[in-house]
């Protein structure tokens, strides 16, 4: 089986995500898919607390049998090759793919055992129409069988806009998040 990790502060969680994940199961790069919320040491402006952030995942993926969260990371202060390791413990038999942006795979070599990373683990890269990825990918030349772009068609949607639009009680956001995830936000009075 192949099992996608998915890390990211998912700082609202929001539809792209969703999407993203549903794609990469649709077609068949992944069998199984796990979000990855950071932990609260992440060192990131308006990091609102992981367990919300876990909770809000968790109803957004709700009706999905192949998806799953983890509170890997919120529990452990944890690199990412640390944390693809724990994942290829817990699934012995399976190949682990970590998926990863574009902006990602350009700062990869300043990660902790970035090499070990792309050495025992598969990349899958969502490309947002950077032209460059080739001349990027060329920067890991002997791993470069371990690294798989995916075109995905990506609106360019992020998390700072969606805190931006809840801050701001713009109705827009109702198109942005899922349904539950919304009232989870204002159950708990998030990002006002």
């Amino acid at each position: 089986m192949k099992i996608g990790i998915f890390g990211g502060c998912f700082n609202p969680p929001h539809n792209m995500h969703k999407k993203i994940g549903l794609e990469l199961l649709q077609k068949k790069y992944v069998d199984k898919l796990v979000y990855v919320p950071t932990g609260n040491h992440y060192p990131k402006k308006n990091l609102i607390p992981a367990i919300h952030r876990y909770e809000m995942i968790k109803q957004m993926i709700e009706l999905e049998p192949c998806m799953a969260v983890s509170s890997y990371e919120i529990e452990h202060k944890s690199y990412t090759y640390e944390t693809l390791t724990y994942f290829k413990n817990q699934y012995k038999e399976d190949e682990i793919y970590f998926i990863c942006g574009i902006d990602n795979l350009k700062e990869l070599s300043t990660w902790k055992n970035y090499k070990y990373i792309l050495a025992h683990f598969h990349l899958l890269v969502i490309n947002r129409n950077n032209k460059d990825i080739e001349r990027i990918i060329e920067n890991y030349t002997e791993f470069k069988e371990h690294i798989i772009v995916i075109p995905i068609k990506t609106e360019t949607l992020s998390s700072t806009e969606i805190r931006e639009l809840l801050k701001n009680q713009d109705s827009k956001v109702q198109q942005k998040l899922d349904t539950k995830v919304l009232q989870y936000i204002h159950k708990n009075k998030l990002y006002s």
